[in-house]
């Protein structure tokens, strides 16, 4: 039988992950939290909350009523909240690597994470650009998709983390190619749309002009959309990133995909920033996380919002089957 539970990293222990995961996983005996449980415990006793933690020895094992639930991963370092410690850049590493374990192996129906921080991870001397592609590997999967979503708006990306100088480079016929076909194949069998339409941005301004300012439109990105129309989808594009997202143009549409990160995320997030969720397409698991980072500046005060997490949560359990 398919396991009735969800994987939630606590991200970076410095930062706010801790304080959301114990204010949202407390007492839901379909979440088991992936971390130290003596930072949960400390956490939870100065949010005043009495709920105790129950440390499993295996992602099925039952918790008593009331409890949160927890898979133990223990931290390197103390953690103090706001100070970020290379030391437990492995901590946070081992988290992320246990639960896609799990996922893998069928004993956790899917994962979200709350915020890890790339650079201290950097800083500790492991190679690490995100969330999206360290979980690709864990899945021994060669392509992966960054999907944002927000009420109704999906964002897609053809490239991630990259600086701007690599992306032109990044825009290749079989890469983008293969982005389609995973947002298309993940729009069907996940979200439930039997037929995506699916609006596909230009790299340049203005979608190039017609190769006056830049040749990408023209060479890759036009050529692929004009193949995959030809087998069935429904796909627009090149289009200018600037008028792409407004309302007339968006209407009838399912996602947009972005050539790069800062295209098309920041009208996502303006739209909805605080209750946007951020989904990994092509894995062969569900994996959701947060919209924001590990917000330093918050943790410990108890300010924490916890919209974007309880929304990934949400999008988690419906798109494994464990909504009501």
């Amino acid at each position: 039988m398919m396991p009735k539970r969800l994987l939630l990293t606590a991200g970076e222990p410095a930062g706010i992950g801790p304080e959301l995961a114990c204010r949202l996983a407390a007492g839901q005996p379909d979440l088991v939290v992936v971390a130290d449980p003596t930072l949960l415990a400390a956490t939870l006793a100065w949010l005043g909350d009495e709920t105790p933690v129950s440390v499993l020895d295996s992602v099925e094992a039952a918790a008593p009523p009331g409890s949160l639930a927890c898979l133990p991963v223990p931290l390197v370092a103390p953690a103090v909240a706001g100070r970020l410690d290379t030391a437990n850049a492995a901590y946070v590493i081992e988290t992320l690597r246990l639960a896609a374990q799990h996922c893998l192996t069928g004993t956790a129906t899917g994962m979200v994470t709350a915020p890890v921080h790339k650079g201290v991870i950097n800083d500790a001397g492991i190679a690490f650009s995100g969330h999206t592609e360290f979980l690709a590997e864990c899945a021994g999967v060669d392509r992966v998709v960054m999907m944002l979503t927000a009420e109704n708006l999906r964002v897609a990306l053809a490239t991630t983390h990259l600086p701007l100088a690599r992306i032109p480079g990044a825009i290749k016929t079989a890469d983008l190619t293969r982005t389609l076909r995973i947002l298309w194949a993940d729009l069907r069998a996940r979200f439930n749309i039997a037929d995506p339409r699916i609006l596909v941005l230009g790299l340049n301004p203005h979608a190039g002009e017609g190769g006056h300012l830049g040749g990408e439109e023209i060479e890759v990105i036009a050529p692929v959309i004009e193949h995959l129309k030809a087998e069935g989808f429904r796909l627009d594009g090149p289009l200018p990133a600037d008028t792409a997202f407004l309302p007339e143009r968006l209407e009838g549409a399912d996602a947009v995909l972005a050539m790069y990160h800062d295209q098309g995320l920041p009208v996502l997030k303006y739209a909805g920033f605080g209750r946007a969720v951020n989904v990994t397409l092509g894995l062969p698991f569900v994996r959701t996380s947060v919209d924001h980072g590990t917000a330093l500046d918050r943790a410990g005060t108890g300010r924490a919002e916890t919209g974007s997490l309880a929304a990934a949560i949400d999008m988690a359990r419906r798109l494994s089957g464990l909504a009501d």
